[in-house]
This record gives C-alpha cells, sequence and structure tokens, in this order.
C-alpha cells in the first residue's frame, strides 16, 4: 500500500515503518511515496494514487464531512476516515528580519507603511491555523497589516532566502534548516502555543477503509509500531534522523533533523536550551488516538478565521471522520493500551 507524505521529520513514522519492516509483522507492504505539495497529498487521496496520505490534521474529511467543503478549495471527498495520528509537536514558525517581531508585536512600533508577508503551506491546513492563532495573540489583525501566501514545506527556506515573505510557519527540519543557513530565526514554537497539540493524521477514504478492513487496522498497527519505536531511545531517534534525512525522503542534513527530534533548540539568536515538550511520535500512545475534541477545536478555528460560515455539528462531524474503532482495533494488535483520559474522550 502506498502512503503519501511531504518532506516533513513528522514523517518518520511511515518511513520507519517500512524501512523497520514493521509493516510485514502485521501481512502489508508500505511504500511510503514523497509529494511535492499539500495539494498533490489531496490530488491523489481523491484519485486513488495512493491508498493513505499523512496528512494536515485539518484535513478534507472535517470540511466536507460538515457540508461546507468546496472543491476549489482544496477539499476531498465526504467520506474521508482518519484512523490515527503519528506526531506531536511538527510545526514552527520561523522570521526572517530579526526586528519585524516586535514592530509585529507592538503597534505603536509598527510602520504604516509596511506590509509583512507570511507563509503556511496550505490556505485551511494546521499551520496556517499557527500562525494566524500567534498574530492574534499579539493584537494582530492580519487582514490589516500583512499578507499570506501559500508555499510548500520544502520549499520555505529558498522562498525566504530570495525575500518572498517575512516569515513562515512551517514543520520541522525547515526551520532549522533557516537557522543553520543563517537566513532566519525561530520566534515561537507550536508548543509554544499549544503543549502537545496535534499534527498530522493518517487520512484515508471511508470507501477504502470499508472494502480494506483488515489493511486498515494492520497499517495503523504497524505504525502505532513504528512510532513507539522511534520514541524508545535516544539511539533510535538518531537512526531515525539518518534515515529520514536521505534523499528519497526528506533530502537534507541529518544535523538538521536530529537536534530538534531530541529536544535540543537554538532560536538562532544565541539562545539554546532543551524543551521536553519537544517533537513526540508515540509518548505511551498519547500522541496517536484520534481524539474528537482535537477535530472538533480545529473546526471552530476554520469558523473563527471565516473558512466556515456557520457553525456545524462539531462532535458529530468530528465521530464521523474520527476512526476510533479502527485505532482501537489496532492498538490491541500491537499491544498498545488505552490510557485513562483517552478513554474518557471517546465518550
Amino acid at each position: 500500500m502506498r502512503i503519501g507524505f511531504i518532506p516533513l521529520t513528522d514523517c518518520s513514522s511511515v518511513v520507519m515503518a517500512a524501512v523497520q519492516k514493521f509493516d510485514e509483522k502485521y501481512g502489508i507492504k508500505i511504500i511510503p511515496t514523497k509529494e511535492a505539495s499539500w495539494a498533490s497529498v489531496r490530488d491523489k487521496l481523491v484519485n486513488g494514487g495512493n491508498s493513505v496520505q499523512r496528512m494536515c490534521t485539518l484535513r478534507p474529511g472535517l470540511w466536507r464531512a460538515s457540508g461546507r467543503g468546496r472543491p476549489e478549495e482544496g477539499h476531498g471527498r465526504a467520506d474521508d476516515a482518519e484512523p490515527q495520528r503519528p506526531g506531536h509537536h511538527a510545526g514552527q514558525a520561523a522570521i526572517k528580519d530579526k526586528g519585524d517581531r516586535w514592530r509585529l508585536a507592538r503597534p505603536a512600533d509598527r510602520k504604516k507603511e509596511r506590509e509583512y508577508t507570511f507563509a503556511p503551506t496550505f490556505p485551511t491546513g494546521t499551520h496556517a491555523v499557527w500562525l494566524y492563532y500567534w498574530m492574534a495573540t499579539y493584537g494582530i489583525d492580519r487582514s490589516r497589516t500583512s499578507k499570506t501566501f501559500v508555499v510548500p514545506p520544502p520549499q520555505m527556506v529558498a522562498n525566504m532566502r530570495v525575500g518572498n515573505m517575512d516569515g513562515y510557519c512551517v514543520g520541522e527540519p525547515w526551520n532549522q534548516r533557516a537557522i543553520i543557513d543563517n537566513i532566519g530565526f525561530t520566534v515561537a514554537t507550536t508548543q509554544d502555543i499549544w503543549i502537545d497539540h496535534p499534527e498530522k493524521v493518517l487520512g484515508t477514504t471511508a470507501e477504502w477503509t470499508a472494502k480494506n478492513p483488515n489493511t486498515a487496522r494492520a497499517m495503523t498497527a504497524a505504525i502505532l509500531d513504528a512510532s513507539r519505536w522511534i520514541d524508545a531511545s535516544l539511539a533510535n531517534k538518531q537512526k531515525t534522523a539518518e534515515t529520514v534525512a536521505q534523499k528519497s525522503y526528506v533530502n537534507t542534513d541529518t544535523e538538521v533533523i536530529v537536534g530538534r527530534m531530541l529536544g535540543r533548540y537554538e532560536n538562532g539568536l544565541g539562545k539554546t536550551w532543551d524543551d521536553k515538550n519537544h517533537m513526540k511520535f508515540f509518548n505511551e500512545g498519547a500522541v496517536n488516538f484520534p481524539y474528537l475534541s482535537d477535530g472538533m477545536w480545529f473546526m471552530t478555528q476554520h469558523k473563527r478565521w471565516g473558512l466556515l460560515k456557520s457553525d456545524p455539528d462539531y462532535l458529530a462531524v468530528a465521530k464521523a471522520v474520527n476512526r476510533i474503532d479502527i485505532y482501537k482495533q489496532a492498538a490491541a494488535a500491537a499491544g498498545v493500551a488505552l490510557r485513562r483520559a483517552t478513554c474518557a474522550a471517546t465518550s
């Protein structure tokens, strides 16, 4: 089975499920398939080019299931299904000019003639939400003081280098890459906004899941095994970084990936720290459960920013999309216990 991914560090659980042969344990073969953009991810899922995609949490299904998806805005089939979340803390915000953060944050210092340009990775994706949320925290009216345009994750650094934007929000390793290349700095991490926030999901369609229930369960179990293996030791994280850095996957230097995977951060301005809330892939199963509350929260953000014109039945939509049943079956197969908080979240 082909699982599409974007070149980001958080593709690791899909890649390592194949490389470490966790897929074979469950009688399937996972083929990680690199895509150029989230638009490509969307199209291949809709058209059947890939069985499953590693997608942003603000996935097509939440929009379509709410009855408010519009194909021209990049939304897929009405029956999308999400069985698992493979990662936490995948995204950060990087800014180009060292003074821009403070001119943005303090309206009195903001130059009236200056319009700032920021880039998320997809118009309705998680990184757009993090960017808008961060700006709103500082009282910034994004519609009046800035403009946004979409840039695929692997192209963020190159676009900042030539001056196409002042800042961006994207998953790793493209923030650390900007620091190493001395063209930007990290102004905030997404764990600063929301500790243990969700990020990517495994997205497919209800039609595919109905036709392939055993494969859906096996895939979810294999990626649970891979996620647990990555988090199990520093050596496993080092090997994961070395693997996903290869040209077939993220295509960058290992040192660009491994630091933030281990929780060793720098901001590009001389500050370094160990972040206990760094990127996690398993965390005793807390990472991977498809929480209804997460989907509901992201829909409220769509409503907040005018991407939904009215309130859907938030809980009903989340229940239609988040395949808790598949996750529970896969967790049992992989020997992953359901935590008490997780059980409460399903009621």
